[in-house]
């Protein structure tokens, strides 16, 4: 049987993973999104379902006026003694910490800090044979490492730069590990763009001198035509049946040339074999697009690309919707109008560094459509309801309902940067309206997404006379190539007064996201 990378689409960056028994969880990097640090369970390693956050509590993780891709950077999670350990960094304050818990699904415990004597990233744990608990992150200067008490985060020995790694750019994402009496470390180089890699040394001691491996980088892509690239930031696992697999970070690039990428940096995999105590990643250290399940896998399922419609049900919402930053609860809700999501407008726009009423998901498919149902009377000029596709603050389209002269519109605007750029204006006659999203590829790409033509989206309303688009900007423009930043596109709900509190409520129901069939530009080609 056959899986397809990447396992988990969409912007899932800085994979690491534990076992624990026959069961695999996983944990990305969420940025300024909240809750944090999503959680994903396995039993296969090629599906994996969403089962909660480790930081799902404001206190846990303040992201206020946190900038775009700050927040929450590289964690990584361990399994020790029946517990679950997540340690990772909060750039916009605070800095490393861990949490923990006895169900990674569940609730984790309050952050427990650990100094550092200057500015790091990319933490990592490793509990030795002899109750040693080893604290690796990056440096300004490499690799630093120092044992620390996991009861207290206190340091029981001094900070020690441990390995500048194999001589590329940006040596970051270190893992230590132990592996048949044999400590290794585990680096990422390059930095995260197309040069991206994983390189590998090894020591008999925590410590070094450290032997790099003579085939460094185990993975890399870089100036290789393959449809994955930026390979990188990468996690080891022994798998329950002796079998081991690389879990890593990889994007799809794609339009004509110079190719670009919106979805953020993705999840995948790849089968590890040991030779003379190393270990060869996939096809002689490359990642395959499609590659052989574990033995172990008895069917291949990849719930992320099944379609999903949200109702909007009184309860809990499915766990892939996010807000921006810590949102006001006070926005948001899902009781004032059973089965739909009231968003109280505030004065907060998709511009601010604040938390604006917006609730968004991933854009998980490269050709994909979205819609959403709403219903909206705005009593102002400035008072403005919508569906946004949105890279960060500066970096946004959207589709939406305002009011303009005394009578009430759908629009379509562009931010780029400095730019913004709006569409027509189209009357709407009263009651609820349907705005729609969709990416789509031109028919010219061939395999890959490459080729003549722009993929663009689609921004529109639905009429009576079916879907009136009001304007096909380039995705190019809010993809990272442009936008900056570490994050992926977001597909999200919005409301809006533009500095002042809207006076009626935007209410939401049966948002749809599905992936468009045929789509060539999914990177299912080598």
């Amino acid at each position: 049987m056959l899986y397809r990378n990447p396992v988990i689409p969409g912007f899932y960056p800085d994979p690491s993973i534990c076992r624990a028994g026959e069961d695999y969880y996983l944990v990305t990097s969420s940025f300024e999104y909240f809750p944090g640090v999503p959680v994903f369970h396995s039993r296969d390693l090629v599906d994996w379902e969403l089962v909660g956050h480790c930081l799902s509590r404001p206190e846990q993780l303040p992201l206020q006026g946190a900038r775009a891709s700050g927040g929450i950077f590289a964690p990584t999670i361990r399994y020790h003694q029946g517990r679950f350990y997540m340690v990772t960094t909060n750039v916009t304050g605070g800095g490393h910490f861990y949490v923990s818990t006895d169900d990674p699904a569940g609730q984790w415990s309050d952050p427990i800090w650990v100094k550092t004597e200057g500015f790091g990233i990319d933490p990592s744990l490793l509990f030795d044979d002899d109750g040693t608990c080893y604290f690796t992150s990056t440096g300004r200067g490499g690799l630093t490492q120092f044992p620390i008490d996991i009861a207290t985060g206190r340091a029981l020995g001094p900070e020690r730069q441990v390995w500048q790694g194999s001589g590329g750019s940006f040596p970051e994402a270190p893992h230590l590990y132990k592996i048949n009496g044999l400590y290794y470390q585990m680096l990422a180089e390059g930095g995260t763009e197309r040069g991206h890699m994983v390189t590998m040394a090894r020591s008999e001691t925590p410590w070094g001198p450290w032997e790099p491996c003579p085939h460094n980088p185990i993975l890399s892509h870089r100036s290789r035509g393959r449809s994955i690239q930026s390979t990188g930031h990468a996690d080891l696992i022994e798998a329950h049946d002796g079998s081991w697999w690389l879990v890593f970070l990889a994007t799809r690039p794609y339009g004509p040339y110079p190719l670009f990428h919106n979805l953020g940096r993705e999840t995948n995999i790849a089968p590890v074999v040991w030779v003379d105590g190393w270990p060869v990643v996939g096809s002689g250290g490359l990642a395959e697009a499609e590659a052989e399940a574990p033995a172990f896998a008895t069917a291949v399922r990849q719930r992320w690309d099944e379609p999903t419609l949200d109702r909007f049900a009184e309860g809990p919402l499915p766990l892939y919707w996010n807000w921006l930053r810590n949102p006001h609860p006070e926005d948001y809700s899902l009781s004032e109008r059973p089965g739909w999501l009231r968003l109280r407008g505030s004065a907060v726009t998709l511009n601010a560094l604040d938390s604006p009423a917006w609730l968004g998901r991933r854009q998980q498919h490269q050709e994909m459509s979205a819609s959403v149902t709403l219903e909206f009377v705005p009593e102002r000029e400035g008072d403005e309801a919508g569906l946004s596709v949105l890279m960060n603050n500066r970096h946004h389209y959207e589709v939406f309902v305002t009011l303009r002269a005394g009578v009430r519109v759908a629009q379509a605007r562009r931010t780029i940067g400095s730019m913004v750029v709006t569409s027509e204006l189209v009357a709407l006659p009263d009651g609820p309206v349907t705005l729609c999203i969709e990416a789509e590829s031109p028919a010219s790409m061939g395999p890959g997404g490459h080729g003549e033509g722009e993929p663009v989206y689609r921004l529109g309303v639905q009429t009576e006379g079916g879907l009136r688009v009001l304007d096909t900007p380039e995705m190019r423009y809010i993809a990272t190539e442009v936008a900056g930043g570490f994050t992926g596109a977001y597909l999200g709900m919005y409301a809006t007064g533009n500095g002042a509190v809207c006076a009626q409520p935007a209410d939401f129901t049966s948002f749809s996201y599905a992936r468009r069939a045929g789509g060539s530009s999914d990177g299912s080609a080598n």
